[in-house]
Formats: C-alpha cells, sequence, structure tokens
C-alpha cells in the first residue's frame, strides 16, 4: 500500500510507524538497543516495495539517523551501525540492480495455463521470489508442478519458506542459478535485465521448456503469446527451441 502513495507520503508514513514502535518498546521495558532494532527492523520490511534505491534506503535509515540527531545518550557509539547492516541483511547491496521488491499482483498469471501446458510434476523456478506472491501464483495455475524459488535475501528467503511450505526455497542467485533442471522459469525483473535472461534461456535452457516473463517483454525472442490479465502487466510466454 505504502508504493501506491505519492513520494515521500511512504517515508514519512514509515518513519511515523518506527517511531510508533520505538516508544511502544520502550513503554514495554525493552531496552534502548532491543527498541531500536526493532523499530529498524519495521523500516527496513518497509522500504522493500520502494522502486528506486534512493527510496529505499531512505525510507530505511530515516528513522536511526532521526534518532541519532534526537540526541539520544542511551546507545552504544556502535549500535548505529546496526542499522545498515539489518537493510544490507534483508535486501543485499549488490541485488539492487536487480528488480525491487514487487510481488506478483493476484491473478496476474490467470491464463498462462491455457498457452503454457505443463505435465503433472513439471519443475518450475520462481527466480527472485521475493516474499513468495509469484510462487502462490504459480501454485494456483500449475496445482501439481513442483514449485521452486530462489531468492538472494536471506530474511526474505525465510520468510518465503514460511508462506511457502509446500515449495522448495533456498537463498542463491537467480543468475548463478542452471535452468535446464526446469520446464518453466518465471521472472518478474526489470527491463535492463530481460536481455541476460534471454541469453541465460537460450543458453540452459532445454527444448520444449517455457520462459516467462511478468510484465516485461525478453528482447530477441519471439513471444509465443501474451495474457493480459492484469492492466499495466502483461505476461510474456516464450517457448524455448519451439518458435526460434
Amino acid at each position: 500500500m505504502l508504493a501506491r502513495l505519492p513520494w515521500p507520503l511512504p517515508a514519512a508514513l514509515a518513519w511515523a510507524l518506527c517511531w510508533a514502535v520505538y516508544l511502544l518498546a520502550l513503554r514495554l521495558a525493552l531496552s534502548p538497543l532491543s527498541a531500536m532494532l526493532l523499530a529498524c527492523a519495521v523500516g527496513a520490511l518497509a522500504c522493500l516495495p520502494a522502486r528506486r534505491w534512493w527510496r529505499r534506503a531512505l525510507i530505511a535509515l530515516g528513522f536511526p539517523l532521526s534518532l541519532a540527531l534526537s540526541g539520544t545518550q542511551l546507545l552504544p557509539t556502535w549500535a548505529w551501525l546496526l542499522p545498515m547492516a539489518m537493510l544490507l541483511l534483508v535486501y543485499p547491496l549488490h541485488t539492487w540492480r536487480d528488480a525491487p521488491l514487487f510481488p506478483t499482483p493476484a491473478g496476474a498469471l490467470g491464463g498462462l495455463a491455457a498457452v503454457a501446458s505443463l505435465a503433472p510434476g513439471a519443475a518450475v523456478l520462481d527466480g527472485g521470489c521475493g516474499l513468495g506472491a509469484g510462487l502462490r501464483a504459480l501454485r494456483t495455475v500449475y496445482p501439481r508442478a513442483r514449485l521452486h524459488g530462489v531468492e538472494c535475501s536471506p530474511l526474505l528467503a525465510l520468510a518465503c519458506r514460511l508462506r511457502c511450505p509446500w515449495a522448495r526455497v533456498w537463498r542463491g542467485d537467480l543468475w548463478a542459478e542452471d535452468w535446464r533442471d526446469y520446464q518453466m522459469v518465471y521472472l518478474f525483473q526489470r527491463p535492463e535485465t530481460m536481455a541476460r535472461a534471454a541469453a541465460k534461456a537460450r543458453a540452459e535452457m532445454l527444448p520444449g521448456t517455457w520462459l516467462v516473463s511478468l510484465a516485461f517483454a525478453v528482447p530477441d525472442l519471439p513471444a509465443h503469446a501474451r495474457v493480459d490479465t492484469v492492466a499495466q502487466r502483461p505476461v510474456w510466454v516464450y517457448a524455448i527451441g519451439r518458435d526460434v
């Protein structure tokens, strides 16, 4: 919801929420350090839907910076390094050039099975599964598939495993993962990464498999089909080895 509000309202609301959590934690007799960590965790999670890296940084770091400027003497000096460490743990720095955490909209993959059929037990990979919205959408469309998710953030991977216990989810790099083991690879990335996805699909995916991209077309690959279920979120379907 915060990501849909005009900027800088999402940042202001996130900072206010962090301060509310911090003050409430102090009233509940938590130590100042524990209260700060809890509030910073709220800020780190609130920053994830932001589309630009600098907005994510402002949302996540706004509370600890304002706390530092408040002149509090209750925290040790080294404690001010913890908010940045927490942000990097949730969303590692090298992944900021890939897609931000932006979940697959509900119903976005409806109709996919009609144009990309899979045999029961087929292996499907959600590359960059985040909190599991894509895996849940895939499960609705392919209830008999074996679903897999790879996510670079250890905390997001853990949260995804808890939300999607029926899927195999692990922490890793989707670009380092071997795609040849999957009958379908699903991506919700950025336009800048689509050329890389096309090259990897050509190099690793076997004939008869499917590459599916939400919102962004893959260059230099003819689309097998386009599914328009959610406005401004077309599903591009590529039949590897069939249309090329």
